[in-house]
């Protein structure tokens, strides 16, 4: 919004103008399914926003919307004062932030938002220069409880700067240090997808004991499993297998976790369904227990 010189602002326009120039510029790297409308969350708040994303197709939307769109992660963080980053895996990130580094000025805070574990949060932190602060912020919820701000943020580090940013998405639980969040995460995370993958076996035990499936989905779905049999049989949820899988991945490497490793046998025995929702498991366990042994 720019006015003409001696053209006259009102004061609701004064005001407005007044609190865009208060807020923090900032950059958002990732445009996925939980960065989207993370981002566009932001935009409805004021927020100026630069956005990127590797599939630049994904981020052309956002400049009707009022974001500018970057052609590289390092032009969008040129003019930053946070940025967020919110990719898929630890590799991924360890690639963005190595790529920004040297473009990160001092008073800089860097929000790492994506599921990658405190291990490899450790390894971001070592590749900022001094002077740049980071909080992870991973977030438990799905992509449309981003998209109405209902988010769980699992924040770690110092959240003075950024606690208003934060809670644009969603509630802010303060975890301590950083790398605490991200440590929460992992453990929330894994509850919930081997309580799914649970769900799936007990689906699959009353297809052998010949109990009808409304029957089991009803009484799991009353029990002391609601939440977890809520969220196996959700729809629209979009939680790729794959993702999953990674995340597990993350937990077991951090521990002995024998029942989790089983989990990830699971959720990497449909190879062709790696795209999948979370809750497609059950599908996927019911079908494989109905076929019987194969080879």
């Amino acid at each position: 919004m720019s006015y003409p010189k001696g053209q006259a602002r009102g004061d609701k326009e004064n005001l407005a103008w007044k609190r865009m120039e208060r807020m923090e510029r900032i950059a958002f790297l990732g445009l996925g399914i939980m960065g989207s409308p993370m981002a566009r969350r932001l935009l409805a708040a004021g927020y100026p926003l630069t956005v990127w994303n590797r599939t630049a197709a994904r981020a052309e939307p956002f400049r009707a919307e009022g974001a500018s769109v970057a052609a590289s992660p390092a032009e969008a963080v040129r003019d930053a004062s946070v940025v967020i980053t919110m990719l898929a895996d630890p590799t991924a990130v360890r690639e963005v932030v190595a790529g920004i580094a040297r473009q990160l000025r001092p008073g800089t805070t860097l929000i790492e938002a994506s599921t990658i574990g405190p291990q490899a949060l450790e390894e971001v932190a070592a590749l900022l220069p001094g002077g740049v602060a980071l909080v992870d912020a991973p977030v438990m919820g799905s992509a449309d409880r981003a998209a109405s701000g209902q988010l769980v943020v699992l924040a770690g580090g110092d959240l003075t700067k950024v606690r208003p940013i934060l809670e644009v998405f969603g509630s802010v639980t303060e975890c301590g240090a950083a790398g605490q969040g991200a440590a929460l995460k992992i453990v929330l995370i894994t509850a919930v997808i081997a309580g799914v993958t649970v769900v799936g076996e007990a689906m699959a035990l009353g297809d052998a004991l010949g109990l009808p499936e409304d029957l089991v989905t009803g009484a799991l779905a009353s029990g002391p499993l609601a939440g977890i049999a809520g969220r196996a049989f959700a729809q629209g949820a979009d939680y790729p297998l794959r993702l999953a899988a990674k995340d597990v991945t993350l937990a077991t490497a951090s521990a002995d976790l024998p029942l989790l490793r089983i989990v990830h046998d699971w959720l990497i025995a449909f190879p062709d369904a790696g795209s999948e929702d979370l809750g497609q498991i059950v599908r996927h366990i019911r079908a494989q227990q109905q076929a019987g042994p194969t080879g």
